[in-house]
Protein backbone atom coordinates (compact mmCIF):
# COMPACT_ATOMS: atom_id res chain seq x y z
CA UNK A 1 0.00 0.00 0.00
CA UNK A 2 1.30 3.69 -1.31
CA UNK A 3 2.43 5.60 1.94
CA UNK A 4 -0.68 8.18 1.43
CA UNK A 5 -3.15 5.32 1.46
CA UNK A 6 -1.33 3.87 4.70
CA UNK A 7 -2.25 7.83 5.86
CA UNK A 8 -5.69 7.98 4.27
CA UNK A 9 -6.39 4.68 6.59
CA UNK A 10 -5.34 5.56 9.64
CA UNK A 11 -7.16 9.07 9.24
CA UNK A 12 -10.36 7.25 8.33
CA UNK A 13 -9.91 4.73 11.12
CA UNK A 14 -9.41 7.88 13.61
CA UNK A 15 -12.13 9.41 12.25
CA UNK A 16 -14.66 6.88 12.64
CA UNK A 17 -13.37 6.31 16.17
CA UNK A 18 -14.04 9.75 17.33
CA UNK A 19 -17.25 10.08 15.74
CA UNK A 20 -16.27 12.21 12.27
CA UNK A 21 -16.19 11.33 9.03
CA UNK A 22 -13.76 12.00 6.15
CA UNK A 23 -14.63 12.31 3.11
CA UNK A 24 -12.12 12.04 0.23
CA UNK A 25 -13.42 13.28 -3.59
CA UNK A 26 -13.56 9.02 -4.65
CA UNK A 27 -16.32 9.22 -1.96
CA UNK A 28 -19.81 9.48 -3.06
CA UNK A 29 -21.00 11.73 -0.17
CA UNK A 30 -18.19 14.61 -1.32
CA UNK A 31 -20.32 17.32 -2.38
CA UNK A 32 -20.47 18.03 -6.48
CA UNK A 33 -20.70 21.54 -5.96
CA UNK A 34 -17.65 22.10 -4.21
CA UNK A 35 -15.27 19.19 -6.67
CA UNK A 36 -15.89 21.79 -9.37
CA UNK A 37 -14.24 24.31 -7.82
CA UNK A 38 -10.63 24.85 -9.75
CA UNK A 39 -8.62 24.62 -6.05
CA UNK A 40 -11.41 21.49 -3.96
CA UNK A 41 -9.72 20.26 -0.80
CA UNK A 42 -8.46 16.97 -1.00
CA UNK A 43 -10.76 15.55 1.87
CA UNK A 44 -13.36 16.86 4.07
CA UNK A 45 -13.75 16.06 7.76
CA UNK A 46 -17.30 16.27 8.69
CA UNK A 47 -19.12 16.24 12.51
CA UNK A 48 -22.51 15.23 11.86
CA UNK A 49 -24.99 13.85 9.51
CA UNK A 50 -25.86 16.31 7.07
CA UNK A 51 -25.15 15.90 4.07
CA UNK A 52 -23.10 18.26 2.11
CA UNK A 53 -25.16 18.72 -1.15
CA UNK A 54 -28.45 20.16 -1.70
CA UNK A 55 -30.31 23.64 -1.48
CA UNK A 56 -27.48 25.86 0.15
CA UNK A 57 -27.09 29.19 0.95
CA UNK A 58 -24.35 31.17 2.44
CA UNK A 59 -24.63 34.11 4.29
CA UNK A 60 -21.90 35.84 5.92
CA UNK A 61 -20.62 39.37 7.12
CA UNK A 62 -18.98 41.15 10.46
CA UNK A 63 -17.49 39.87 13.40
CA UNK A 64 -18.54 43.04 14.87
CA UNK A 65 -21.95 42.87 13.22
CA UNK A 66 -24.73 45.97 14.41
CA UNK A 67 -27.88 45.05 16.20
CA UNK A 68 -29.43 45.58 12.91
CA UNK A 69 -26.80 43.21 11.17
CA UNK A 70 -27.69 40.75 13.23
CA UNK A 71 -31.93 41.26 12.94
CA UNK A 72 -31.52 41.50 8.96
CA UNK A 73 -28.91 37.87 9.20
CA UNK A 74 -31.58 35.99 11.67
CA UNK A 75 -34.79 37.22 9.63
CA UNK A 76 -32.96 36.06 6.22
CA UNK A 77 -31.71 32.34 7.68
CA UNK A 78 -35.13 31.92 9.31
CA UNK A 79 -37.03 32.67 6.30
CA UNK A 80 -34.81 30.20 3.96
CA UNK A 81 -34.56 27.88 6.29
CA UNK A 82 -38.05 27.86 6.37
CA UNK A 83 -38.13 27.38 2.65
CA UNK A 84 -35.72 24.54 3.01
CA UNK A 85 -32.47 26.23 2.61
CA UNK A 86 -29.23 24.46 4.03
CA UNK A 87 -27.49 27.66 5.73
CA UNK A 88 -23.91 27.65 5.54
CA UNK A 89 -21.48 29.90 7.32
CA UNK A 90 -18.58 30.09 9.14
CA UNK A 91 -19.45 30.03 12.96
CA UNK A 92 -17.46 33.23 13.60
CA UNK A 93 -18.79 35.81 16.03
CA UNK A 94 -21.31 37.48 14.71
CA UNK A 95 -23.29 37.62 11.45
CA UNK A 96 -22.01 33.93 10.71
CA UNK A 97 -23.12 32.52 14.68
CA UNK A 98 -26.69 34.62 14.18
CA UNK A 99 -27.22 32.99 10.79
CA UNK A 100 -26.76 29.45 11.75
CA UNK A 101 -28.37 29.97 15.14
CA UNK A 102 -31.62 31.01 13.60
CA UNK A 103 -31.55 28.64 11.43
CA UNK A 104 -31.55 25.77 13.94
CA UNK A 105 -34.41 27.90 16.08
CA UNK A 106 -36.21 27.44 12.71
CA UNK A 107 -35.87 23.84 12.46
CA UNK A 108 -33.78 24.28 9.32
CA UNK A 109 -30.62 22.99 8.73
CA UNK A 110 -27.14 24.23 8.74
CA UNK A 111 -23.64 23.65 7.42
CA UNK A 112 -20.51 25.76 9.62
CA UNK A 113 -17.09 25.79 7.88
CA UNK A 114 -14.23 25.75 10.53
CA UNK A 115 -11.13 27.21 10.16
CA UNK A 116 -9.91 24.58 12.46
CA UNK A 117 -10.24 21.18 13.53
CA UNK A 118 -13.94 20.28 13.45
CA UNK A 119 -13.76 18.80 17.26
CA UNK A 120 -11.74 22.71 18.88
CA UNK A 121 -14.32 25.06 19.75
CA UNK A 122 -13.43 28.39 17.95
CA UNK A 123 -14.60 31.16 19.05
CA UNK A 124 -14.95 29.63 22.41
CA UNK A 125 -18.37 31.23 22.68
CA UNK A 126 -19.93 29.49 19.86
CA UNK A 127 -18.85 26.20 22.08
CA UNK A 128 -22.92 25.28 22.48
CA UNK A 129 -23.93 26.43 19.32
CA UNK A 130 -21.37 24.16 17.38
CA UNK A 131 -22.50 21.21 19.30
CA UNK A 132 -26.15 22.31 18.34
CA UNK A 133 -24.90 22.36 14.80
CA UNK A 134 -23.09 18.97 14.74
CA UNK A 135 -26.52 17.75 16.57
CA UNK A 136 -28.90 18.95 13.49
CA UNK A 137 -26.74 20.04 11.08
CA UNK A 138 -22.93 19.16 10.12
CA UNK A 139 -19.77 20.78 11.06
CA UNK A 140 -16.80 20.63 8.29
CA UNK A 141 -13.41 21.35 7.79
CA UNK A 142 -10.49 20.68 5.48
CA UNK A 143 -7.67 20.61 8.54
CA UNK A 144 -7.58 17.64 10.60
CA UNK A 145 -9.38 17.15 14.18
CA UNK A 146 -6.92 18.84 16.60
CA UNK A 147 -5.79 21.56 14.48
CA UNK A 148 -6.06 24.69 15.92
CA UNK A 149 -6.94 28.06 14.40
CA UNK A 150 -4.62 29.75 12.55
CA UNK A 151 -5.32 33.17 10.51
CA UNK A 152 -4.66 31.85 7.09
CA UNK A 153 -6.54 29.12 7.59
CA UNK A 154 -9.81 31.35 7.01
CA UNK A 155 -8.96 32.38 3.98
CA UNK A 156 -8.90 28.94 2.71
CA UNK A 157 -11.94 27.88 4.95
CA UNK A 158 -13.78 30.89 3.15
CA UNK A 159 -13.32 29.11 -0.63
CA UNK A 160 -15.21 26.12 0.93
CA UNK A 161 -17.93 28.18 1.98
CA UNK A 162 -18.53 29.70 -1.17
CA UNK A 163 -17.69 26.60 -2.99
CA UNK A 164 -20.36 24.36 -1.44
CA UNK A 165 -23.25 27.00 -1.71
CA UNK A 166 -25.22 27.93 -4.66
CA UNK A 167 -25.32 32.02 -3.40
CA UNK A 168 -23.46 33.77 -1.22
CA UNK A 169 -25.25 36.57 0.79
CA UNK A 170 -23.18 39.66 2.29
CA UNK A 171 -25.31 41.09 5.12
CA UNK A 172 -22.38 43.59 6.77
CA UNK A 173 -19.16 44.22 5.46
CA UNK A 174 -16.69 47.01 5.83
CA UNK A 175 -14.45 48.20 2.79
CA UNK A 176 -12.04 45.31 3.83
CA UNK A 177 -14.40 42.65 5.55
CA UNK A 178 -13.04 39.20 5.24
CA UNK A 179 -16.87 38.28 3.96
CA UNK A 180 -15.99 40.08 0.59
CA UNK A 181 -12.77 37.59 -0.14
CA UNK A 182 -15.95 34.79 0.58
CA UNK A 183 -17.83 36.79 -2.15
CA UNK A 184 -15.23 37.49 -4.39
CA UNK A 185 -14.34 33.60 -4.45
CA UNK A 186 -17.78 33.15 -5.06
CA UNK A 187 -17.87 35.36 -8.21
CA UNK A 188 -14.87 33.52 -9.05
CA UNK A 189 -16.37 29.80 -9.35
CA UNK A 190 -19.45 31.16 -10.56
CA UNK A 191 -21.89 31.86 -7.55
CA UNK A 192 -24.57 34.22 -7.71
CA UNK A 193 -23.56 37.44 -4.80
CA UNK A 194 -26.46 39.19 -3.31
CA UNK A 195 -25.47 41.81 -0.36
CA UNK A 196 -27.55 43.85 2.20
CA UNK A 197 -27.64 47.60 1.92
CA UNK A 198 -27.56 49.30 5.14
CA UNK A 199 -27.02 53.03 6.62
CA UNK A 200 -24.29 55.07 4.89
CA UNK A 201 -23.47 56.64 8.60
CA UNK A 202 -21.96 53.80 10.08
CA UNK A 203 -19.67 52.89 7.08
CA UNK A 204 -19.98 49.04 8.15
CA UNK A 205 -21.80 48.69 4.91
CA UNK A 206 -19.01 50.12 2.12
CA UNK A 207 -18.44 46.66 1.43
CA UNK A 208 -22.21 45.67 0.43
CA UNK A 209 -22.58 48.80 -1.51
CA UNK A 210 -19.57 48.57 -3.23
CA UNK A 211 -20.84 44.95 -4.11
CA UNK A 212 -24.09 46.66 -5.23
CA UNK A 213 -22.72 48.58 -7.57
CA UNK A 214 -20.61 45.91 -9.13
CA UNK A 215 -23.81 44.06 -9.80
CA UNK A 216 -24.40 41.83 -6.69
CA UNK A 217 -28.06 41.35 -6.20
CA UNK A 218 -29.90 43.76 -3.64
CA UNK A 219 -31.39 41.82 -0.87
CA UNK A 220 -34.44 43.42 1.19
CA UNK A 221 -36.19 40.34 2.00
CA UNK A 222 -36.08 36.42 1.18
CA UNK A 223 -38.41 37.29 -1.88
CA UNK A 224 -35.09 38.73 -2.96
CA UNK A 225 -32.87 35.53 -3.17
CA UNK A 226 -35.66 33.22 -4.25
CA UNK A 227 -36.53 35.54 -7.09
CA UNK A 228 -32.53 35.42 -7.79
CA UNK A 229 -32.58 31.65 -7.03
CA UNK A 230 -35.50 30.55 -9.08
CA UNK A 231 -36.54 32.72 -11.58
CA UNK A 232 -40.01 33.07 -9.61
CA UNK A 233 -41.87 36.99 -9.39
CA UNK A 234 -42.14 38.18 -5.86
CA UNK A 235 -45.66 38.74 -6.65
CA UNK A 236 -46.13 35.26 -6.72
CA UNK A 237 -44.29 34.70 -3.35
CA UNK A 238 -45.71 35.25 -0.34
CA UNK A 239 -45.43 38.29 1.35
CA UNK A 240 -42.14 38.33 4.11
CA UNK A 241 -42.75 38.89 7.52
CA UNK A 242 -41.96 42.04 9.04
CA UNK A 243 -39.64 42.54 12.08
CA UNK A 244 -41.71 41.56 15.40
CA UNK A 245 -43.25 44.45 17.05
CA UNK A 246 -41.30 46.64 19.04
CA UNK A 247 -42.06 48.04 21.83
CA UNK A 248 -40.38 51.47 21.23
CA UNK A 249 -41.90 53.51 24.27
CA UNK A 250 -38.86 52.21 26.55
CA UNK A 251 -36.54 53.78 24.03
CA UNK A 252 -37.65 56.36 21.97
CA UNK A 253 -38.79 58.63 25.51
CA UNK A 254 -35.23 58.40 26.79
CA UNK A 255 -33.51 59.63 23.79
CA UNK A 256 -33.29 63.34 23.09
CA UNK A 257 -32.77 63.68 18.70
CA UNK A 258 -29.29 65.11 18.18
CA UNK A 259 -26.95 63.52 21.31
CA UNK A 260 -25.71 60.05 21.22
CA UNK A 261 -25.83 57.13 23.44
CA UNK A 262 -24.10 53.91 23.78
CA UNK A 263 -25.35 50.73 25.00
CA UNK A 264 -24.72 51.11 28.50
CA UNK A 265 -26.27 54.66 28.62
CA UNK A 266 -29.71 53.43 26.92
CA UNK A 267 -29.38 50.51 29.31
CA UNK A 268 -28.95 52.30 32.99
CA UNK A 269 -31.56 55.13 31.47
CA UNK A 270 -34.17 51.80 30.82
CA UNK A 271 -32.88 49.46 33.54
CA UNK A 272 -33.55 46.93 30.84
CA UNK A 273 -31.04 44.13 30.14
CA UNK A 274 -28.80 44.79 26.83
CA UNK A 275 -29.55 42.05 25.17
CA UNK A 276 -33.03 42.91 24.81
CA UNK A 277 -31.82 46.71 23.75
CA UNK A 278 -29.66 45.33 21.01
CA UNK A 279 -32.59 43.63 19.51
CA UNK A 280 -35.02 46.64 19.88
CA UNK A 281 -32.02 48.71 18.03
CA UNK A 282 -31.26 46.47 15.58
CA UNK A 283 -35.41 46.97 14.62
CA UNK A 284 -35.23 50.95 14.94
CA UNK A 285 -32.30 51.18 13.35
CA UNK A 286 -34.06 49.34 9.95
CA UNK A 287 -37.00 50.94 10.21
CA UNK A 288 -34.32 54.32 9.71
CA UNK A 289 -35.45 55.26 13.56
CA UNK A 290 -32.15 55.54 14.64
CA UNK A 291 -28.95 55.34 13.10
CA UNK A 292 -25.22 54.04 14.42
CA UNK A 293 -21.94 56.08 14.22
CA UNK A 294 -18.75 54.74 13.34
CA UNK A 295 -17.61 54.77 17.25
CA UNK A 296 -20.68 52.25 17.65
CA UNK A 297 -23.41 55.05 19.56
CA UNK A 298 -27.01 55.19 19.35
CA UNK A 299 -28.63 58.62 17.85
CA UNK A 300 -32.15 59.03 16.61
CA UNK A 301 -32.59 59.95 13.23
Amino acid sequence: MAPENDVLAQWTTEAARRGFDLITPRDSRYPQRLGEIHDPPGALWRRGGLGLDGQTVAIVGSRAATPAGLVVARQLSRDLAERGYTIVSGLAAGIDGAAHQAALDAGGSTLAVLGCGVDVAYPSRHRALAEAIAEAGALVSEFPPGTPPRSWHFPLRNRIISGLSRAVIVVEASERSGSLITARLALEQGRDVLAVPGSVASGRYRGCHALIRDGARLVETVNDVVEELEGISTASLPQARPPNPLFVSYLEPVMARAELYTIDDLAERTGRPVSELLTELGHLEIEGRIARTSAGRFVRS
